[in-house]
């Protein structure tokens, strides 16, 4: 689970190091519209547009966003559930691979921010006042990796127990620089920043997904279910790629994978999109905010929204976080449960991990550009 600041954690992870070493589509109304109060949604997939390729039509609808009743795991910021009307659109059907976003890569000489030289000045500025300046020999790019070597945890609110920031970890190189992906193009890319995702979306004509996008894609033809398969948690292993055993100290990989998975490693939902749940938090477009529910208007229609006006979290005021989604390979139900459609997270807009990555929408507008 990954819900604070990089520049944070960084900067925790650099004391650390230094203390221990010093318009509407001309379709058929009839079957692709629908009126909802004055709106008119787009339901059906237009006829006169294809979808692009590895994407899927994700129909419009109106479903339950948030904690649904039953859901044992859900957490205050989930809540209430409330129902909210989205537009049809189009979605990848995995999560961007690294053979993908290579080819962004190639083709426009890409540099993320995991890989960028580290401004102090810049990065002070998302500190508190008088934060003292580390060694110049330990901030260097990096990321956050997942310590695999954890043997014993004292408290389970103090994740840095077990993760690592790891200099020259990155896109290419995820658990650090003697890593690859060589042989590894069908894998979700990771430690990918907003930034990063964002463009790689303007390079390929693409955008993030909304939070309430994301859930109505995850949903698929459903409209109130816990999870993408339906209500039983006890098709979780079979399903998604999460944890198995007692985290973060025993992974037992009952379901073949230690961590992260090739894409389209376990059954798609009802539409064809794989790996909603599991396998690498998924960046949307929405700001974090913990309180966004409770403060919604529900007295009036919730049509496409785009989530709350400002970032709010109060264990890091200094963030500025975006919402993730579908948890990870890292999630459990001892810790963060976050295999369930409603569970969100926040990631600051410069965070990257070796368990979060991103997928990506096209709406019938951007198409016809």
């Amino acid at each position: 689970m990954l819900n604070h600041t990089y520049k944070n954690t960084l900067f925790f992870a650099l004391v650390l190091l230094t203390f221990m070493g010093c318009k509407n589509p001309s379709v058929d109304k009839k079957e692709a519209v629908i009126e909802i109060q004055n709106h008119v949604l787009l339901k059906e997939h237009p006829k006169d547009i294809s979808a692009p390729d590895g994407m899927v039509w994700v129909e419009g609808k109106t479903f339950v966003q948030g904690a649904k009743p039953g859901d044992e795991y859900a957490l205050p910021r989930e809540q209430p559930a409330h129902e909210v009307t989205v537009d049809g659109f189009f979605i990848d059907v995995t999560e961007v691979t690294n053979k993908q976003f290579k080819a962004f890569v190639d083709a426009t000489n890409y540099i993320t921010l995991a890989e960028r030289p580290i401004d102090w000045e810049e990065m002070k500025q998302d500190l508190p006042e008088g934060t003292p300046k580390p060694a110049d020999s330990i901030l260097q790019p990096g990321s956050l990796i997942f310590n695999k070597n954890v043997n014993i945890v004292a408290n389970m609110d103090n994740y840095t127990q077990w993760w690592i920031w790891k200099i020259g970890a990155n896109w290419k190189h995820p658990e650090g620089p003697n890593s690859t992906i060589e042989g590894k193009d069908n894998y979700p890319v990771v430690h990918i920043a907003y930034e990063d995702a964002m463009a790689y979306c303007q390079w390929a004509n693409r955008r993030l997904p909304t939070e309430a996008e994301w859930e109505s894609a995850a949903q698929g033809k459903d409209t109130k279910d816990i999870y993408t398969w339906g209500n039983d948690p006890a098709q979780l292993n079979a399903s998604a790629n999460t944890w198995q055993g007692t985290f973060p100290v025993k992974n037992e990989s009952t379901d073949g994978f230690e961590l992260i998975a090739p894409v389209k490693s376990y059954p798609p939902n009802s539409i064809g999109l794989y790996d909603m749940l599991g396998n690498v938090w998924e960046l949307t477009s929405d700001w974090f905010n913990v309180d966004a529910y409770k403060q919604l208007d529900i007295s009036k229609p919730l049509i496409n929204p785009k989530g709350a006006d400002h970032t709010y979290a109060p264990n890091n005021l200094y963030a500025k976080e975006h919402v993730i989604k579908g948890g990870s390979f890292l999630c459990h139900a001892s810790y963060c449960a976050s295999f369930r459609i409603s569970a969100r997270m926040g990631t600051s807009w410069d965070s990257g991990s070796d368990h979060s990555g991103f997928r990506t929408v096209a709406t019938v507008e951007m198409l016809k550009e």
